[in-house]
């Protein structure tokens, strides 16, 4: 699978050299617009920089950060989501500094990490805002580093500052892993993979060739949202208009009225997020609301669930969207972000695989109607960069049709795990010989290719394996929540566990001697567990998961809301409910 489009022009080689192109170019246009909610009813306060007024914060944040550190030295950016964000991470890069896009301390779930990343990358400064500013300071009391706030600095200090010479093969930041099936590990970013990947992303989408806004509730500190919110509106010159998560989980049809209100919009979002907004958003906030004008809507979480698609599309027909904006694609952060997609203004691909021959690593059709049949969203093909099928173990190209690990390369692959040389030359030094000479990326994610299309069937580290037969955990998953209307969707995991160990107050639960496999799911927040059959739920699961995959069930665990684990990006972290499934964490009351 290779394709290759010409590069944009201007061509620079760095994002801040295309600031102050665009600061020079057009000064007085908007370049980011953050939507603020301070309220629960707030239909948004709008803060705008222009180029103009991008370039000279970010010249005068990155001055001060080379007063407190020498080129090559991280900046860790503790900012909520917001223009000072994209201001800070721009300054790092400009004062040739390696930044490391994070969040203030308080994220729910997440201090553990945050204190690991730090300790990980040992910044020298610390951006964060002034209204952050004592939670960060007393946060790295310890780690003895310098906490700037970037609406503190003032203009002056742009003023006779000159910024190192560009070196787009220096790294520009860290992109921490979202820790879905290990520790989080930082990816090295230079400042050429960055601008290769949005090139590559506006190809993809259709805004090299045609204006577009830019419109995403992202977080920033995520790959997918710092790439389709700063990089890429950066490299084109895009309008880019943003929210904070919260806001948009708080009331999605707040992004929908963004994207109503922008013309030719671009946006991205995980599967859950179009699902909810299907479910969330009212008839009343409907009224009024068109959306015949968005141009693309990327939907970048694995698994890609055409039925999703389906389901948001019905719920907003009426408001004028078309079915050809949705748009499955796959990436990860070891290649910044961005490697395939399906194009807008094309009917979404969905294919119909048989289940049993796909457990045996073939892409076989089955009837879509077919109980054990697997529909899958077709994630279209790359755009400047190659991706190869490959047997895992064998190191071989696999054939169109036959199911493999996904092998990337191309101009936006990271430089490696920063210090960790072993595993760097584990993942992005693999080799396939002379027909496919240098250097390849191993993303751990299963595929196939059908029809010159990546179909992304699941991620290798998190196969379940019953009597020498695969079962994809997020397969199990979607029967699970499908089997009754208690389970939480999104909110739960499968996995398998080792034959005769404990869970959820040490139950031992069905099997043996082999692997055994337990669901842990959440109940919806709008019903009480003492309103819920669990014995009912429980067997509608079973019988679910016995009729549709061949599997019987050793635990299927109840729990409250928020009580599945999940990464920093919001997925469903499988590794850390197994660890504490095998812990017992789970109270014995919901384990049936």
């Amino acid at each position: 699978m290779d394709s290759r489009r010409p590069p944009l022009s201007p061509a620079y080689r760095t994002l801040p050299e295309y600031v102050r192109h665009w600061a020079e170019v057009t000064p007085d246009r908007r370049a980011f617009t953050f939507v603020d909610h301070p309220a629960p009813d707030s239909r948004g306060v709008h803060r705008t920089l222009t180029w103009q007024r991008l370039y000279l914060r970010v010249r005068a944040l990155a001055a001060r950060i080379a007063e407190h550190a020498e080129p090559g030295a991280r900046v860790a950016l503790l900012c909520p989501q917001g223009t000072d964000y994209i201001t800070g991470f721009l300054a790092a890069l400009t004062a040739g500094t390696v930044a490391v896009p994070l969040y203030p301390p308080g994220l729910p779930g997440q201090g553990d990490r945050l204190v690991g990343v730090l300790g990980d990358a040992r910044p020298s400064v610390v951006v964060t805002t002034g209204r952050a500013l004592p939670e960060v300071t007393d946060f790295c009391e310890r780690a003895r580093v310098t906490v700037l706030a970037a609406d503190q600095v003032p203009d002056s200090a742009a003023f006779n500052w000159q910024a190192p010479e560009a070196d787009s093969a220096a790294t520009a930041y860290l992109q921490y892993t979202s820790g879905s099936t290990r520790a989080p590990a930082g990816v090295e970013i230079t400042h050429g993979n960055v601008v290769a990947n949005a090139r590559q992303a506006l190809a993809a989408y259709g805004a090299d060739a045609h204006p577009m806004t830019c419109v995403g509730w992202l977080p920033l500190y995520h790959d997918m949202g710092l790439v389709l919110s700063v990089a890429a509106p950066v490299v084109r010159g895009l309008l880019s208009v943003l929210m904070d998560p919260a806001a948009f989980l708080h009331e999605p049809a707040r992004w929908l009225r963004l994207l109503a209100a922008h013309p030719q919009a671009l946006s991205a979002a995980p599967n859950f997020a179009y699902d909810y907004c299907a479910s969330a958003v009212t008839g009343a906030q409907k009224e009024g609301l068109r959306l015949d004008g968005v141009a693309a809507l990327i939907n970048g979480s694995e698994p890609v669930r055409p039925g999703t698609a389906d389901r948001f599309q019905a719920a907003f027909a009426a408001q004028g969207l078309a079915a050809e904006v949705h748009c499955p694609s796959y990436g990860l952060a070891e290649a910044t972000v961005f490697v395939s997609a399906a194009r807008p203004g094309r009917p979404l691909g969905r294919f119909a695989l048989d289940r049993d021959a796909l457990a045996a690593g073939k892409a076989l059709p089955a009837r879509p109607e077919d109980p054990r049949a697997v529909l899958l969203a077709a994630c279209g093909t790359p755009v400047g960069q190659r991706v190869r099928i490959v047997d895992p173990v064998a190191h071989a190209v696999l054939a169109e049709g036959e199911v493999g690990e996904i092998w990337v390369q191309g101009p936006n692959v990271g430089r490696g795990y920063w210090n960790n040389s072993a595993q760097t030359k584990r993942v992005f030094g693999a080799t396939l010989g002379e027909e496919a000479p240098g250097s390849w990326l191993r993303t751990g994610d299963l595929g196939t290719v059908l029809e010159g299309q990546l179909i992304v069937t699941g991620r290798l580290k998190d196969l379940i394996v019953v009597d020498g037969r695969n079962h994809y955990p997020q397969d199990v998953e979607a029967t699970a929540q499908d089997a009754h209307h208690a389970v939480r969707r999104d909110r739960l995991a499968a996995f398998g566990v080792p034959g005769g160990a404990g869970g959820a107050g040490g139950a031992g639960g069905a099997g043996g001697a082999g692997e055994r496999v337990v669901v842990v799911a959440e109940h919806p927040r709008t019903t009480s567990l003492a309103d819920i059959d669990v014995p009912a739920l429980t067997q509608a699961v079973r019988a679910a998961v016995s009729a549709r995959h061949g599997l019987r069930l050793a635990d299927v665990v109840l729990v409250a809301p928020g009580t599945v684990p999940r990464t920093s990006s919001g997925k469903v972290s499988r590794a850390l409910t197994r660890t504490r499934y095998l812990e017992g964490a789970y109270s014995a009351e919901t384990a049936v």
